[in-house]
């Protein structure tokens, strides 16, 4: 059977590392990619090499940025009292489009997950710790509703407690819009949890 030149193999390779990404779509995407004109290509080239060469952790939060500290951080705007922690930079994206959120932001850059071998000295703890300098009154814990991101959550709270801070945890429970028929166990647990007057 005949296959692809070897450049575009590699192309199909390295699409395919992507998340998400198998080899049908990464096959798709080289061929885009080839049937596009050269100075696209080039430009496509040049903006992932400047992303990747420009952009770097926040020093305070651990956000992406190309500035140090990042925009949200050095806002003034910014209620420095309360900290929302997040897994993962693309979790502040999410948070921020909501537009209901005006605190500060900490990223652990992943979770504790004891099965994938990863602790908490693993995960970027010691820095969320030295935020905590009397400034901060609350902390808001916005892992994951997984295991990992329980796990985490609840070890976040213990850290912090002795340091006399308010530890809250975002509520889960049924979408807007879903139906109770489809929900399972563990959502309607935390839905009842999470109740609130109305």
């Amino acid at each position: 059977m005949e296959s692809y030149p070897v450049s575009i193999e590699k192309l199909i390779e390295e699409f395919a590392k992507l998340p998400s990404v198998g080899y049908k779509t990464a096959q798709r995407l080289t061929l885009h990619i080839l049937n596009l004109p050269k100075e696209e290509v080039e430009a496509f080239a040049e903006a992932l090499v400047k992303a990747r060469g420009t952009i770097k952790y926040c020093k305070v939060c651990g956000n992406y940025t190309d500035t140090d500290p990042c925009a949200i951080c050095r806002n003034p705007n910014r209620d420095k009292s309360i900290v929302c922690v997040v897994e993962q930079p693309k979790d502040i994206m999410s948070l921020e489009k909501v537009r209901e959120f005006n605190g500060l932001y900490h990223v652990l850059h992943g979770n504790i997950s004891p099965m994938a071998g990863r602790g908490p000295n693993d995960i970027n703890l010691k820095s969320l710790i030295t935020r905590m300098n009397g400034e901060v009154k609350e902390v808001i814990v916005a892992t994951n509703p997984n295991i990992e991101g329980e796990a985490t959550a609840m070890y976040i709270s213990k850290i912090l407690k002795p340091l006399e801070v308010k530890v809250t945890r975002i509520a889960h429970g049924i979408p807007v819009g879903g139906d109770l028929d489809y929900a399972d166990e563990v959502t309607l647990s935390k839905a009842l949890e999470g109740r609130r007057e109305i």
